[in-house]
């Protein structure tokens, strides 16, 4: 039984923020290749094309009403009344849909109104929670978001998380049922993370040959933990003087780790590059001796999974769906939340043993292939989606919906006529 689906999410390549967008283009991908029809309604930007089919999924870029918006939330629900349009016109032209599937809150609303107005299963993964995020809700925007949040793990049949620790959080912030929630991880292609020999980004351009190169790729928020990063800095240059840090990505908190590296006095040692593209991403994990990723919160941490698909030794903070990803000692190394001198050691491990880097960064790589392959991740997805089309099917809810195909009713005598 092939599906045809909607899936809704705010990021797609080339637009992203976070780890969504590659999520959400490597999962859709998978579904298309194993015969799933994917209509995927998303965000554009400038030089987008609104409509293009990315490797069998059909996928639709909008933008978001052109009117000023007071806040980010504001700004979200004019994205999602743009999908709408888009979602409305779309479902006119096809001949029936099996369900609905959003990534997290910020398409909630659309998702929400074609559930309703076509009756029509609704599928919602999440991937990270504002309580998480913010360790708490602190004020109004916050408890908003969180709201919302849980509006749509309230109106979606099954809740898909992608680790253990994230059921858990659900269950905690949410109250919500185990049995409304399937647990199915990130995967990482480690193709796309080879290094491509055309390239002329080359390693003297960040280190001097005798060094060696500890690697953070991720944004710069507090809640990513690079400031544990700059404070187990000290320590490790102590043991092992002929190291150089490089910090991939962005945010808010840039200027901060920055002044921070500044007062420390190893502000030499650390090379901000800022955004990087997956080019220079690849390279940069090929080059470094460790790949460091020290998050304070961590749903699931796909970077960490990048780096051992790179065969890049991993540290990682032990927390989240990171302290479940990796095995200490066995696949990577696992340091105390937050705690800089542990980071700092773990680190050392690396820099200093490279028998046991070499040896635990090929079965981290066996790890990735066994475990995160993207094809698997997709039949566990398809399962999922088969196991609600086949509930909506049975249910009274359900019923109601197979009467209605694109606007006309089917009366009792066979008679079709417009709403």
């Amino acid at each position: 039984m092939n599906l045809r689906v909607i899936v809704f999410s705010w990021e797609y390549p080339p637009v992203s923020v976070g780890g969504l967008a590659s999520h959400v283009y490597d999962l859709t991908r998978a579904m298309a290749q194993q015969g799933d029809e994917i209509h995927l309604i998303t965000r554009g930007d400038a030089g987008t094309p609104e409509y293009e089919n990315v490797h069998g999924v059909h996928v639709y870029r909008v933008n978001p009403f052109r009117v000023s918006s007071t806040d980010f939330v504001t700004w979200v629900m004019q994205l999602n009344l743009a999908m709408l349009e888009r979602a409305i016109t779309l479902m006119q032209d096809l001949p029936e849909v099996d369900l609905v599937h959003a990534h997290d809150w910020l398409v909630t609303y659309v998702a929400k109104v074609l559930k309703h107005s076509y009756k029509l299963p609704l599928i919602a993964t999440i991937h990270a929670t504002e309580w998480g995020r913010h360790n708490g809700l602190h004020n109004d925007m916050q408890r908003h978001i969180s709201d919302i949040e849980w509006w749509l793990t309230y109106e979606s049949w099954r809740v898909i998380c992608c680790s253990y620790y994230m059921q858990g959080q659900l269950k905690h912030i949410f109250q919500l049922p185990e049995d409304k929630m399937r647990v199915i991880p990130n995967g990482v292609d480690p193709e796309k993370l080879r290094p491509d020999p055309q390239s002329k980004v080359s390693r003297e351009q960040y280190a001097a040959p005798q060094e060696k190169i500890v690697y953070y790729m991720g944004r710069l928020v507090p809640e990513k933990g690079v400031q544990v990063l700059i404070e187990a800095i000290p320590k490790v240059l102590h043991y092992h003087p002929a190291t150089k840090f490089i910090i991939a990505g962005t945010g808010p908190f840039e200027n901060e780790l920055k002044q921070r590296a500044a007062q420390l006095g190893i502000a030499n040692r650390i090379y901000f590059v800022g955004y990087v593209n997956d080019q220079t991403r690849n390279s940069l994990y090929h080059f470094a001796d460790v790949a460091v990723f020290p998050s304070l919160y961590e749903p699931f941490g796909i970077v960490a999974l990048e780096a051992m698909a790179a065969k890049t030794p991993v540290v990682v903070s032990d927390n989240g769906g990171l302290g479940e990803i990796v095995e200490h000692g066995v696949n990577g190394m696992k340091a105390y939340t937050g705690n800089a001198n542990s980071l700092a050691d773990n680190i050392l491990h690396f820099l200093m043993d490279p028998v046991s880097a070499k040896k635990i960064r090929e079965r981290a790589y066996q790890d990735v292939v066994n475990k995160y392959d993207w094809s698997g991740i997709a039949k566990q997805t398809r399962q999922v989606y088969k196991e609600v089309v086949e509930a909506h099917r049975l249910a009274p809810w359900g019923q109601q919906s197979k009467g209605k195909l694109m606007g006309k009713v089917v009366r009792a005598n066979g008679e079709i006529t417009k709403h």
